[in-house]
């Protein structure tokens, strides 16, 4: 059985983690004022009356629910870094919820908000 994470190991997953959080935060503010707060004609570039080619429409449907999308996974890894650093307030960090033993460290630094080792990770994809 692996080492549990000492407190220094604890404390620097807890910066990554809170770095991570900013940068989803700004990527997630920037998605919204760049496709929420731009009129349909603001998105396109057009500035004519005249209406709009449907494919052109598309496009910028496309577009726009795209980034939508992005945004979405964004709150979802929020979610997970949260989620994270409930689990180093109450000791449980580093340790795979399904077979209990702790993750590897190169995971956790690639994951942080890593809930399973690798091997419980694959058998719930698998599903």
């Amino acid at each position: 059985m692996k080492k549990k994470l000492t407190k220094k190991e604890l404390t620097d997953y807890r910066k990554l983690i809170l770095k991570r959080k900013e940068e989803v935060l700004e990527d997630i503010q920037h998605i919204s004022e760049d496709t929420l707060k731009k009129s349909q004609k603001d998105a396109s570039g057009d500035i004519s009356g005249y209406t709009y080619h449907m494919a052109d429409v598309a496009t910028d449907t496309y577009d726009r629910e795209f980034s939508l999308g992005l945004a979405s996974n964004g709150r979802e890894m929020l979610y997970g870094l949260d989620d994270a650093i409930k689990r180093i307030e109450e000791g449980t960090f580093g340790i795979c919820e399904e077979c209990k033993v702790v993750i590897v460290k190169s995971r956790l630094k690639a994951v942080p908000w890593a809930r399973y080792c690798v091997k419980c990770q694959e058998k719930k994809e698998k599903k």
